[in-house]
């Protein structure tokens, strides 16, 4: 992998370019504080830079004309919000939308991962960051119920509920119940996502949210997941999925791949490579990107360790004959 060490000897293609590469990551909407705290970084260092980032901005032909009478849509029915110790991200935020006061509104309602939760995350009683996990033990009608979060995961504890239970707000939740108590389909413990309610009173299930997406799995026992569209029961290797407005029927789910990342692995069984790189991005600080369309659907299978990811990027390189260019922010580009 090769590295750019002295961004102020770059030519005006080459800032061009690497301003292209940082504005396609900043309109992805999975930016996180890691990837600002560096694009701030790379911004300042010249005059240079900043001009390159505004002629990339100028040619970004999202700023359409229907695209700003949205934002003066929405900003007229959007009160003012005060937000406590945001000062130097409003003003990350200042230099990314100057001219476009569409994107200022779209960054309240949607604001880019990782640099302040967007409204429906706010009052998260427990969070992670990238790549962590972390344990937390609730009480269920059944017992304690133990509850471990994914990397960059937020929950809110459910505590006016009739049934105890947690809000996945954004994240992974894994659930594990008291066994030996009740057939497993009733109501001990409860997690609410994007509308829907996956509730046991014992065994052993996940819920993910990600996207605008859910995707609950059962690991053991029995899990009832109610949605506006209509309930499923999940007994163990089963899984189903919804989103706001549908929800899937039941399929098999290979458990063990599913819940690899509370042992320190994730499994990939003929996976996307976008969508492997995808995932690798949401455990490691910095940000991969993937310019080489042709092999962006390539299957990959395979087992790689959270905590050596580097290994694993290094062997996708190799594998699908990739150039590796690290530019900074932490940002590497596969092309």
């Amino acid at each position: 992998m090769t590295s750019i060490p002295d961004d102020h000897g770059n030519t005006p293609d080459e800032l061009h370019r690497q301003a292209w590469v940082w504005l396609r990551l900043l309109k992805s909407d999975t930016v996180r504080q890691w990837d600002a705290e560096r694009f701030r970084h790379w911004l300042d260092a010249s005059p240079a830079h900043k001009a390159a980032f505004h002629a990339a901005r100028v040619q970004w032909d999202s700023y359409t004309p229907a695209a700003a009478a949205l934002g003066q849509t929405l900003g007229r029915r959007t009160p003012p919000v005060r937000v406590a110790r945001r000062t130097g991200r409003r003003a990350f935020l200042g230099t990314m939308v100057a001219g476009g006061a569409a994107l200022a509104v779209a960054a309240i309602v949607h604001p880019p991962a990782g640099l302040w939760p967007s409204p429906d995350q706010w009052g998260a009683d427990y969070s992670t960051a990238t790549g962590e996990q972390r344990a937390i033990r609730l009480a269920g009608l059944a017992g304690q119920v133990d509850v471990t979060l994914n990397t960059q995961t937020r929950i809110r504890t459910d505590v006016s509920a009739s049934v105890p239970g947690i809000e996945l707000l954004s994240g992974e939740a894994a659930v594990d119940l008291p066994s030996g108590r009740g057939n497993g389909t009733g109501t001990g413990f409860r997690v609410a996502a994007a509308g829907g309610t996956s509730s046991s009173t014992s065994g052993r299930f996940e819920v993910r949210y990600l996207d605008g997406r859910v995707c609950v799995t059962c690991l053991s026992g029995s899990v009832r997941v109610d949605h506006p569209m209509g309930q499923r029961v999940l007994h163990a290797a089963q899984q189903t999925a919804y989103d706001r407005h549908q929800l899937a029927g039941v399929t098999l789910a290979d458990a063990v791949n599913v819940s690899a990342w509370r042992n320190g692995e994730l499994v990939f069984r003929q996976t996307r490579l976008a969508v492997v790189l995808d995932e690798i991005n949401r455990y490691r600080p910095g940000r991969i990107v993937l310019m080489n369309d042709k092999v962006r659907n390539q299957p990959v299978s395979g087992s790689f360790y959270i905590a050596s990811l580097d290994r694993a990027i290094a062997q996708l390189q190799y594998s699908f004959d990739l150039h590796a260019r690290q530019l900074p922010g932490g940002l590497l580009v596969l092309t």
